[in-house]
């Protein structure tokens, strides 16, 4: 399986940005798909998954400003980012799991200027 991350880039507090990870390859069953954050210095974070049921779990930090969909025809899943604050910048990564086996994406930086 691979995935292809895209949408990360510069914008100034307050605004948007979406984020979408496209997945290909050999795929039967995605359990999970997922959004991680990592600053400098800091360890990696989950900001936000949804299940194949459409459940889904949000960083509290993050709540009510990032919302994650998923478009399983497409296997794709996008993180969309509103009120973005400079403590939101680092890269973010795209992450499946897939018939139980876990892949990573490239990493797509966001940076927020004050």
């Amino acid at each position: 399986v691979q995935l292809q991350a895209s949408g990360g880039g510069l914008v100034q507090a307050g605004g948007s940005l979406r984020l979408s990870c496209a997945a290909s390859g050999r795929i039967f069953n995605i359990n999970v798909m997922a959004w991680y954050r990592q600053a400098p210095g800091k360890q990696r974070e989950l900001v936000a998954r949804i299940f194949s049921s459409g459940n889904t779990n949000v960083l509290n930090s993050v709540k009510g400003r990032f919302t994650i969909s998923r478009d399983n025809a497409k296997n794709t899943v996008y993180l969309q980012m509103n009120s973005l604050k400079p403590d939101d910048t680092a890269v973010y990564y795209c992450n499946v799991i897939e018939s139980f086996v876990t892949y990573w994406g490239q990493g797509t930086l966001v940076t927020v200027s004050s």
